[in-house]
């Protein structure tokens, strides 16, 4: 016969009170034992000493004959110096999923980019920043020489009438639209 030391549960509904135990594994819960070894109340504080009661004598009597105590009770002898108890260490618990680590790496390459893109575009943009003026300089000196003020003043007025011309074409299908919009009678 395997002997657990566990908690069988009493008192009512939302009220918890524990006792603790040595039982056959296969006797119900909250069932038949073969003896009462102590009392867990978690409803007390957690420095409380009465919160949990427990016979050592007893307790250390279960375990000789090869009782094995469940993980709850387990901590309590722990707690009391009973038992030692192993120390779990999942060390993949800490680390972050596979999901997360390609998110991390997406973030950090695209940080990296962004540094990288602004230093390249301000080299690019100084190059031909400086050769600009130089030019533009030159050709507008050139035009200058060959064309009189006059001509250069006949040149923007014709601008301004294509920009008027550009709009009239644009309205012009606004009022096409309208009447196509209209329910065939």
């Amino acid at each position: 016969m395997a002997v657990k030391i566990r908690l069988a549960r009493g008192g009512s509904k939302k009220r918890p009170f524990y006792r603790i135990v040595a039982a056959d594994e296969r006797a119900p819960r909250d069932g038949r034992y073969i003896e009462r070894l102590g009392t867990y109340n978690p409803l007390l504080p957690k420095d409380s000493g009465e919160r949990v009661v427990m016979n050592a004598e007893r307790i250390e009597h279960w375990l000789s004959h090869g009782a094995k105590p469940t993980d709850r009770v387990h901590r309590f002898l722990d707690a009391a110096g009973i038992l030692t108890r192993p120390a779990r260490n999942n060390p993949n618990k800490a680390k972050p999923s596979a999901k997360t680590l390609e998110r991390i790496e997406g973030k950090k390459k695209a940080e990296e980019e962004a540094k990288a893109a602004p230093a390249e575009e301000a080299v690019v943009e100084e190059a031909p920043a400086d050769e600009a003026p130089a030019e533009e300089a030159v050709a507008e000196e050139a035009a200058a020489e060959e064309a009189p003020a006059e001509e250069v003043v006949a040149e923007d007025a014709p601008a301004e009438e294509t920009v008027a011309e550009d709009t009239a074409t644009e309205e012009a299908p606004a009022e096409e639209a309208g009447e196509n919009d209209k329910p065939a009678e």
